[in-house]
């Protein structure tokens, strides 16, 4: 599977959970915030948002390899 650079990720993320907050059903807002959140899933190769959100920051440096977060 291709890995999508840090920095996209990381910019990715950011973007998602601005979109998200900033979500009150504008439909502006609501179709950029189903953008990002297809690319975020595509960038991790998960089928789901939620799943994207938890894999995301596994591959971002830093994270330990055996990072047992997302099971709380």
């Amino acid at each position: 599977m291709l890995m999508a650079n840090p920095a996209v990720l990381d910019d990715l993320l950011d973007r998602y959970e601005t979109l998200r907050v900033l979500d009150s059903g504008d439909p502006q807002v609501r179709r950029r915030l189903e953008d990002v959140s297809y690319t975020l899933c595509v960038a991790t190769g998960t089928s789901d948002v939620d799943a994207a959100v938890i894999a995301a920051p596994l591959r971002l440096p830093g994270a330990r390899r055996q990072d047992d977060s997302a099971a709380a």
